[in-house]
């Protein structure tokens, strides 16, 4: 068969798919969007920053608009109303997930509380996180861990101090968000500020991060799956597999050390020990080993690259605006005392800070579109039909800043919280940054208490300049998008000692 015969074919097969999908939503009203182009669909109105194209589009097509992205029925919802319809009134309806192809390594998403089908297995895995993991008294239980861990960074931040570094918070945030998960759950560092020992895991997570973030081909035109252009597949194979097996070695060393505790009758001491225990005390939940390893997986990279992208953005903002700090400053002074590390029992008697991270997640949600959502089958949405198989993207971003709904929405104000009950646990849809409904993201109740803790540590512990004698109002706060949104410039500044 010549080259030329195969593009034939290509071709052809390409235009029956669009000539098919062109029919299948024939008759039906779709939400309004743009007019798609042959083939790429509205691909090219994307650019590299899709949360502010996609904003701007719902300015013109409204909260609830439908585009093609490549082969890909996309419907977005941009407003907090349209996303209580979708997350709430009809939730099981949108329940699904649409699973990047990269997901498919190591067939991660057969395993995955995140892309799951709402089922018996993801309920069994959603059970066994909400009740080993984070429920209250596990989080209590562990606090000891997480102070710490936040004492460590202070440490960290102590000793740039005293050589005159500027400290990349970022980087700082996400080496302890790790290494609080990881003795969270194995009981031990994965990796540590002063070494490269453990250099190449905190590399490979911020890599499956990478990877997971780029757009994807194959995602917009599913007949490309078997070619894999971009390589992404095949780098997230490697990536994973590494992972993975470090932490079927982690898991193989507590079940070894497991029978000489059953020999000593030493209770289970962490994470680990209490999901081990489980499965084989209720082997009908269906959770074995390659669950445990693969939730593992999703714990450390779901976990580390928010927690630490939202700390950046929060310190970022209060570098940028003097009058924030000031007041978190002083707040966090009458409170716990100058100089000293937050405690979580403190953050209940701080609602400056509670309200300082709130306004960070309303203005920076860590993951941009939410994790996306699918449809099975046709969904009508106010008089609207979500066509089957459709995609759905819920642009917290948008909803954040949102003129209707929050008065001067770009500026950052910490105040606005202060007399509102509007809280972020998915009861309120204005502010969504974890999610709601079903799909709620499990790691909230650890995000709620780690984000304040490490935040106010860093205020209380240091006065901060910017990195090159910069001012605040020079302050380079541009995104960068990916599958959390960073910041585009990574936030250096130098701690002074009090």
């Amino acid at each position: 068969m010549d080259f030329l015969t195969i593009i034939l074919g290509l071709l052809f097969a390409v235009t029956l798919i669009h000539a098919l999908q062109t029919l299948s939503t024939r008759g039906k009203k779709l939400p309004p969007g743009p007019t798609p182009l042959p083939l790429v669909g509205s691909l090219h109105l994307l650019g590299d920053q899709p949360h502010k194209s996609l904003t701007a589009l719902s300015k013109t097509y409204g909260p609830l608009m439908c585009l093609r992205l490549g082969f890909i029925n996309t419907v977005v919802v941009s407003s907090s109303a349209m996303a209580k319809e979708v997350l709430q009134k009809q939730d099981l309806a949108f329940s699904s997930r649409t699973i990047p192809d990269a997901i498919h390594a190591h067939d991660q998403f057969k395993y995955s509380v995140v892309w799951l089908p709402v089922a018996p297995r993801w309920r069994s895995i959603r059970k066994a996180l909400n009740s080993n993991m984070f429920s209250g008294s596990r989080l209590d239980a562990n606090q000891h861990l997480r102070c710490r861990k936040v004492q460590e960074l202070i440490a960290y931040c102590r000793k740039s101090s005293q050589a005159g570094n500027a400290v990349d918070v970022g980087r700082a945030a996400f080496r302890t968000s790790l290494n609080l998960l990881s003795n969270t759950i194995f009981s031990k560092d994965l990796t540590d500020p002063y070494s490269d020992s453990a250099k190449e895991f905190k590399d490979l997570v911020w890599n499956i991060m990478v990877e997971a973030g780029k757009p994807n081909l194959v995602d917009f035109f599913p007949f490309l799956k078997q070619i894999d252009p971009q390589g992404i597949r095949r780098r997230m194979t490697v990536h994973f597999g590494k992972v993975i097996e470090l932490f079927s070695g982690l898991i193989s060393e507590r079940l070894e050390k497991g029978k000489r505790q059953i020999a000593e009758a030493a209770p289970a001491s962490d994470v680990i020990d209490i999901l081990l225990n489980a499965s084989k005390e209720n082997p009908e939940d269906n959770i074995d080993r390659t669950h445990i390893e693969r939730m593992c997986l999703d714990l450390f990279v779901a976990g580390t690259d928010t927690t630490s992208s939202t700390l950046e953005w929060a310190m970022a903002e209060a570098l940028k605006n003097p009058e924030t700090i000031k007041k978190a400053k002083a707040e966090l002074e009458q409170v716990v005392g100058k100089g000293k590390v937050v405690d979580e029992a403190d953050i209940s008697r701080l609602p400056y800070l509670r309200c300082m991270v709130k306004e960070t997640l309303r203005i920076h949600p860590p993951v941009p579109f939410l994790i996306p959502r699918r449809v099975e089958q046709d969904v009508e949405v106010c008089g609207y039909t979500v066509p089957a198989n459709s995609q759905v993207f819920v642009n917290a971003w948008a909803i954040g800043r949102d003129a209707e709904v929050w008065e001067s929405p770009l500026e950052f104000k910490p105040e606005r919280f202060l007399e509102s009950e509007i809280d972020m646990r998915g009861r309120d849809f204005e502010l969504i940054p974890f999610g709601a409904g079903r799909r709620i993201c499990p790691g909230l109740p650890l995000a709620v208490r780690m984000v304040p803790v490490m935040l106010g540590s860093l205020l209380n512990s240091f006065d901060w300049k910017l990195d090159g004698g910069i001012g605040p109002k020079e302050l380079d706060m541009e995104e960068k998008f990916g599958i959390t949104l960073q910041k585009a410039q990574p936030l250096r500044a130098v701690p002074i000692a009090l």
